[in-house]
């Protein structure tokens, strides 16, 4: 049970069957209630999904297993491990870093790449190798960032604090202050490393959150403490068999899932309390929703104008995080020296930042990221042949119409042979890809965001949507565009939450119902 709420008999209706969605209704029918979960895909998974070709198997979202003991977490809510659905590699190395003609050699001896790895004095020796006293200031910065991530995890994160309100405590005031909360990542880097190619190092998760150094809050250098502390893994199978492992937990618990159903609108009923969930096949009358569809989508397509929290156009003046170039691509032969996680920067990163969040246009010298699982796990690929997914972060909302991506798809195959090495535009056999009109029609995410909304300073934690609608009192959301934000182990911790504070809303109405006269 939920903070000892039991909600026995009540009716809960989730829309959209993501990381958030999945993880609510695992704890909501462990409270006791009859859950369904709705998916209008005919896959659950919502972003994180998986795309089987010819014998190749690529995740067409998250490729990153970071913070295992979040996973361990929520599983362990019900008695459960990881491990009792699917095994889990560290990752050695944890990924490659090229850096693009013209930047900084990287660190002697190491050929044309530096590689992180699950060894300290390793990763120590990388950034002595990129600057004077680099290994020395690793040491601090890892210092400050773990502090950063144990006072964060405890205080901001695992303590639901999604309102403002939840702020005005002194010791909350004084973690504010201490995590550096006004400052930019770039500004807190800039005091420890002087060389670009070092500051890279400890900014690339950025990504992650949808943000650019300049615009994201100093808090995240946690991020840091996540990398190289806490390491990198790897499901077996890929992302997408957590996703599965989180169903068959939810059929475990009685959760039921209907997929390739659309829901169109949510409404109140004409009489008694609740909520209606109108969807392509009729009505389905429930007490309470869980929207794991985005704000956005939820309030401009499916609430009456009366029933939104926001005006019509504030959506619209949301900073986004990037959307996505993707290429899935099936390959003939080797794939080296491309590892599990490869990552290509040009030395100067601010120009294909400026491209995403200032003046939106297809990058000319872009910063891209390479997933090879089958370096690791060759049941994603036949024999002899690799799956390779390319990943060029780009501006939400931009023209992708199909000679654009025939473009941008030759330029990043060209300056993928050129940076790293590994030509191999002649030994595609299997070929997809996916950008910003994918994002927006298949998940509704607006201006084709593949992330949601970008942990800049005005729209981290309470400043985030709220879990609660406010014109809806039986209508609450989970995912990346609330608090605690974007990445598969925040969408972990999200569901607990949305799920706590309906829970929440149980008691409430329970005390309402026990002033009314019998």
């Amino acid at each position: 049970m939920i903070d000892g709420t039991p909600l026995t008999d009540d009716r809960i209706g989730i829309v959209g069957g993501g990381f958030g969605g999945l993880a609510t209704a695992c704890y909501l029918a462990d409270a006791g209630a009859d859950v369904t979960v709705i998916e209008r895909n005919d896959r659950l998974g919502g972003v994180a999904n998986q795309l089987e070709r010819d014998g190749f198997v690529f995740d067409t979202g998250p490729t990153w297993y970071l913070m295992p003991d979040t996973f361990e977490r929520f599983f362990g809510h019900f008695g459960r491990s990881p491990g009792e659905f699917y095994d889990l590699e560290r990752l050695d190395p944890h990924y490659r870093v090229f850096w693009k003609e013209g930047a900084t050699p990287p660190t002697p001896g190491a050929g044309d790449y530096v590689e992180t790895r699950p060894d300290h004095e390793h990763n120590r020796a990388v950034f002595e190798a990129l600057e004077p006293g680099g290994g020395e200031t690793f040491e601090a910065y890892l210092d400050e960032a773990e502090r950063t991530f144990r006072l964060g995890m405890d205080r901001f994160v695992y303590q639901d604090r999604s309102r403002l309100r939840d702020l005005l405590d002194f010791d909350v005031i004084r973690s504010v202050e201490a995590l550096g909360y006004a400052k930019s990542m770039q500004s807190h880097v800039e005091r420890y490393f002087e060389e670009p190619t070092a500051q890279q190092l400890m900014q690339y998760t950025l990504v992650f959150l949808g943000g650019s150094p300049h615009n994201t809050p100093a808090l995240y250098n946690l991020m840091a403490h996540v990398d190289f502390d806490l390491g990198v893994y790897y499901p077996e199978g890929g992302m997408y068999s957590v996703i599965e492992a989180m169903v068959e937990l939810g059929r475990d618990l009685g959760v039921d899932y209907e997929t390739g159903r659309a829901v169109t609108s949510i409404r109140e009923p004409a009489a008694g309390g609740g909520l209606v969930l109108e969807t392509e096949d009729g009505p389905e009358p429930v007490d309470t929703v869980v929207a794991n569809a985005n704000p956005a989508h939820v309030e401009r397509d499916l609430l009456a104008a009366d029933h939104r929290d926001h005006d019509p156009g504030y959506w619209d003046e949301q900073t986004y995080a990037p959307a996505a170039f993707l290429l899935y691509l099936g390959v003939e032969g080797d794939v080296d020296p491309l590892a599990h996680h490869t990552l290509v920067f040009p030395e100067d990163w601010d120009p294909h930042f400026a491209d995403i969040f200032e003046h939106p246009a297809w990058p000319e010298d872009p910063a891209y990221y390479c997933c090879v699982p089958s370096q690791t796990d060759d049941t994603v690929a036949p024999e002899g042949q690799h799956a390779v997914v390319v990943l060029v972060p780009v501006a939400p909302g931009l023209d992708d119409d199909p000679e654009r991506r025939r473009q941008f798809r030759d330029k990043v195959l060209a300056d993928l042979a050129r940076d790293t090495g590994v030509d191999f535009r002649d030994r595609v056999v299997v070929e997809e890809t996916a950008c910003v009109s994918e994002f927006a029609e298949r998940y509704n995410n607006p201006q084709g965001t593949a992330l949601g909304l970008a942990h800049t300073l005005t729209q981290t934690g309470p400043l985030r949507p709220g879990r609660r609608s406010r014109a809806l009192s039986d209508l609450y959301y989970v995912g990346g565009f609330t608090a605690p934000g974007i990445g598969v182990p925040m969408a972990l911790i999200s569901g607990e939450q949305t799920a706590d504070a309906v829970a929440a809303g149980r008691r409430e109405r329970d005390g309402v119902r026990s002033l009314l006269p019998v």
